[in-house]
């Protein structure tokens, strides 16, 4: 890894106490942290540092059908991704992504 990543995973398991709980961690190439995210739980990083490079290993081949996650500005998840939102840079597909409480009725 290069550079620094604050990495933001939250629980989708409904039947779980955990369920809709945050948890973020910093990682660097100072810090040498790994993060193991299992299934059931969306993940994202905002870049701390000027550009990082990271590297994923999943167990499973990316399935787009079965890609989903939710609104990374939440306000009922109020996450601090340590960077100014204002000029931060949001793919369209992350923009489209839906509330927290609307992934929960979708769910049941």
């Amino acid at each position: 890894m290069v550079g620094s990543v604050l990495d933001v995973v939250v629980d989708l398991r409904p039947s779980y106490s955990t369920f809709g709980k945050v948890f973020s961690t910093e990682l660097s190439f100072d810090n040498r942290k790994q993060i193991l995210i299992p299934a059931g739980f969306a993940h994202g990083f905002s870049v701390l540092s000027d550009f990082a490079h990271v590297l994923y290993k999943a167990d499973k081949f990316f399935n787009q059908e079965s890609e989903a996650g939710i609104y990374f500005d939440d306000p009922d998840l109020s996450i601090d991704w340590g960077i100014d939102k204002a000029n931060s840079i949001i793919s369209l597909k992350d923009k489209k992504l839906p509330l927290m409480a609307d992934y929960i009725i979708k769910t049941i």
